[in-house]
């Protein structure tokens, strides 16, 4: 993997082309396999981290979607309108993967700040990425940064590192030369995880290769978010992998993930790959959802 220069903002530039975007082989909300082009692009080297986010909230005092609490207009149906989020809980053994809902939780309390809810905090985690994000959180984080989000075309393209029509970020097999290339399940999906080379959850920005443009954690990690509605450009799965489709019952508008995260599992969710994408409401955050921005100008500047 190469090693790229930096701008000032710690962004990598990504060259601008046209590449063979989704993909035929896996799941059919990643076809059909088209064309697409894309500018130039400066690329946060890795995800927004705990400790990124959190001098975002220091310097603007802003509150997040988890940290709201529920409208009971919008939830009539719901004797609890606490502040709280999904969280992912293993269950104790194997159950029917058709039901998201046997291992993920809706905790009071869950935010950014304590991503498993009360009682969990950011000790030791300041290189991690930060969670429990919803689409209109990473967008005022990047207003305030002087950056943005990807799109779908975008972010697929500077995933895949320049490698046309390969599998993965890296190549066509899982592993190269026999090393673990992301952080990803490693065990039985949702009850044992024996941990991507000893994380098992996320992991610090940077611990895995880099992909040929320098960027880590492309896949992976944390799922992240784009810009672009969810559409029938690509056909619609019935359901999403291991990501439940809104916190609560009453799902609003989808934006589209990227990348995977830690809970993906081959014999489950096999979507650490860069044509890979998910379906999420705007206003859901979980402990597997994260984001990078991008830069459109072709320098950049420290903020």
């Amino acid at each position: 993997m190469t090693s790229k220069e930096l701008d000032s903002d710690g962004m990598v530039w990504v060259p601008g082309g046209t590449f063979a975007m989704g993909s035929l082989d896996f799941y059919p909300e990643e076809g059909p396999v088209h064309q697409a082009t894309v500018e130039g692009l400066w690329v946060d080297r890795a995800p927004v981290s705990n400790a990124d986010f959190a001098a975002f909230v220091a310097d603007t005092g802003f509150v997040t979607t988890a940290e709201q609490p529920l409208d009971p207009e919008v939830f009539p149906d719901l004797d609890d309108h606490s502040a709280g989020s999904m969280v992912f809980r293993p269950t104790d053994g194997p159950v029917d993967l058709r039901d998201w809902r046997a291992w993920w939780t809706w905790v009071p309390g869950a935010s950014w700040r304590a991503p498993r809810g009360p009682g969990s905090d950011l000790a030791g985690f300041d290189e991690h990425p930060v969670v429990q994000v919803s689409f209109d959180d990473a967008r005022a984080y990047a207003a305030w940064a002087g950056k943005e989000l990807p799109t779908e075309a975008d972010w697929e393209h500077f995933a895949r590192g320049g490698l046309q029509g390969a599998v993965y970020a890296w190549g066509d097999d899982q592993r190269l030369d026999d090393q673990l290339m992301a952080n990803t399940w490693q065990g039985h999906f949702p009850y044992e995880n024996t941990g991507a080379s000893g994380w098992a959850g996320t992991s610090p920005v940077g611990s895995f290769p880099a992909n040929d443009y320098g960027l880590f954690d492309v896949t992976g990690n944390v799922w992240e978010w784009t810009v672009d509605p969810w559409s029938a450009s690509h056909e619609s799965p019935e359901a999403p992998c291991c990501a439940p489709m809104s916190h609560v019952p009453g799902e609003g508008p989808r934006r589209v993930l990227k990348g995977g995260s830690h809970l993906c599992s081959p014999e489950y969710c096999l979507r650490f790959r860069p044509a890979a994408r998910s379906p999420e409401s705007e206003d859901s955050s979980t402990t597997h959802i994260g984001f990078r921005c991008i830069r459109r100008q072709p320098a950049a500047e420290s903020r």
